[in-house]
């Protein structure tokens, strides 16, 4: 057991809508993400999924609308609910998810990532 320092972990990072582990937790990881840009269309089948903004502003976008996610907010996006993350400059998250969770869904891109590394 010891302190992890978050802002430390996310300047190991240089490349973008990669999430890395930083800690487990009752079947949950704990990651952290660099993002920018427009990521894919997805959903999670089983699974919910929350995003906290540490740095910048993130829009989720759903089919039906779009919610702005600022600096110190956080959005929990149900399982089976269509989603996309857009951010206009680089943000900083942390995401909580099950362990068994697919990146992109099932959906497959460039961006899919089949296995998270720790950090």
């Amino acid at each position: 057991m010891e302190a992890i320092n978050i802002n430390d972990k996310l300047e190991l990072i240089n490349d973008l809508w990669k999430p890395r582990i930083i800690a487990e937790l009752n079947e949950q990881q704990v990651k952290i993400s660099k993002v920018k840009g427009e990521f894919v269309w997805h959903d999670h089948k089983n699974e919910d999924e929350l995003f906290f903004i540490l740095k910048g502003k993130m829009i989720m976008e759903f089919r039906d609308k779009k919610v702005e996610v600022k600096e110190g907010e956080m959005i929990v996006i149900p399982k089976g609910v269509e989603h996309r993350p857009v951010a206009e400059k680089e943000v900083w998250m942390i995401l909580f998810e099950p362990k068994n969770i697919k990146h992109t869904g099932d959906v497959k891109s460039e961006l899919t990532i089949d296995n998270y590394e720790k950090i």
